[in-house]
């Protein structure tokens, strides 16, 4: 594996825990449609992809209506509920002297206010989400814009560090290393990802673990 040029994150599940202010964003647009309510964990696994593909499947022609009420539900708590995930501070310290950039499913305006309410926005040169792009992950176009802010072309040595099977399709439609953090649990842990022909680069166990190896590496 090669050592890294510069990292590119995806966000909620790698960096912040987010999941409760979209679980309870998510279940108002279900009452709004009489539709059952998902647990934390079921958004978890199933809340994959930007609002504007997962939406169509799920409330099909009214969706607009329904991103609508998760947008306005979502920015009224989506600070409250923040958190960051463990060993997420160490690994972007020991990574501090790459450049390095954000690249979420989540919509780019509240995903831009969390890393500025964490105080991590100095530490990208392009934090990007939904609707910031011409499509969105796990499509090429995001990471274009990543690789063009950290001034290196896509290859092994640029990482995309995150938790799911969609970051690793992701890492791959850009050409570059799909490194995985966590146990990838909703997608069937390391053998299901492995099933899907999605098995990646390189893993972490988590963002400590992870932390520690770019430390070693300095």
């Amino acid at each position: 594996m090669k050592h890294p040029r510069a990292i590119i994150w995806d966000w909620d599940g790698t960096l912040a825990d987010g999941w409760p202010a979209v679980a309870e964003a998510l279940n108002q647009a279900f009452a709004g449609f009489g539709m059952a309510p998902w647990s934390t964990a079921e958004t978890r696994a199933r809340a994959r992809r930007s609002v504007r593909e997962s939406f169509p499947p799920i409330f099909g022609p009214d969706w607009k209506r329904a991103a609508a009420i998760f947008q306005q539900a979502y920015l009224q708590t989506h600070l409250t509920h923040l958190a960051t995930m463990p060993g997420a501070a160490e690994a972007l310290a020991a990574s501090a002297h790459l450049p390095q950039a954000v690249v979420s499913s989540k919509d780019g305006e509240p995903l831009r206010r969390e890393c500025d309410r964490l105080g991590w926005t100095a530490r990208f040169r392009a934090i990007l989400g939904a609707g910031d792009a011409e499509a969105d992950k796990p499509h090429p176009a995001p990471f274009a814009l990543a690789l063009a802010a950290v001034a290196h072309p896509a290859g092994p040595e640029i990482w995309y560090v995150g938790d799911t099977g969609i970051d690793i399709e992701g890492a791959r439609a850009a050409g570059i290393a799909a490194i995985l953090v966590g146990d990838a649990e909703a997608d069937g842990g390391l053998e299901g990802l492995a099933a899907r022909g999605l098995t990646p680069d390189q893993h972490f166990l988590d963002a400590t673990d992870l932390a520690a190896y770019l430390c070693s590496l300095a």
